[in-house]
């Protein structure tokens, strides 16, 4: 029993690691999307300040569901 504990507690930790990469690929995907749309649709920068708060919405609710399940 003492094994498995350990273990468990192992995994925590490398999902840890993870959340930090994908909270950044996905803020960094949302930017580019939305340069992407400023490059070929408008003259300012609204695409890019909208979808980057987005993209960083969506990567803080994910942390909060990841972070919720690792207490289960």
């Amino acid at each position: 029993m003492t094994q498995k504990k350990p273990k468990k507690q192992l995994n925590k930790y490398i999902v840890l690691t993870g959340i930090g990469l994908q909270m950044g690929i996905t803020i960094y995907l949302f930017a580019h999307l939305g340069k992407w749309l400023d490059a070929r649709y408008t003259e300012n920068n609204a695409y890019t300040i909208v979808l980057t708060l987005l993209g960083i919405t969506i990567s803080f609710y994910s942390l909060l569901r990841q972070i919720k399940n690792l207490d289960n």
